[in-house]
């Protein structure tokens, strides 16, 4: 059995790096940093979708009270 010269030694730190790096991006099954970002996404997508509607409801709200207003004068 020969040894590992330099730079053999050197390619498989470096790979164990990697494979520590790669490791906590993606998580292990349970979920790493991309995992973590998606779910963040995910929530601000709703909230952006909640907001939208409110601002939607609103508006309707808005224009429901212009139009009595506007009636209210016409008396």
């Amino acid at each position: 059995m020969r040894m590992m010269n330099e730079f053999e030694a050197q390619v498989l730190s470096d790979l164990s790096v990697l494979k520590t790096q790669m490791t906590s991006l993606t998580g292990d099954g349970n979920g790493g940093r991309m995992a973590d970002l998606e779910r963040r996404m995910e929530r601000h997508e709703q909230n952006w979708q909640r907001a939208k509607g409110f601002l939607a409801a609103l508006s309707v709200l808005y224009a429901v009270v212009e139009v009595a207003v506007e009636a209210w004068h016409r008396r």
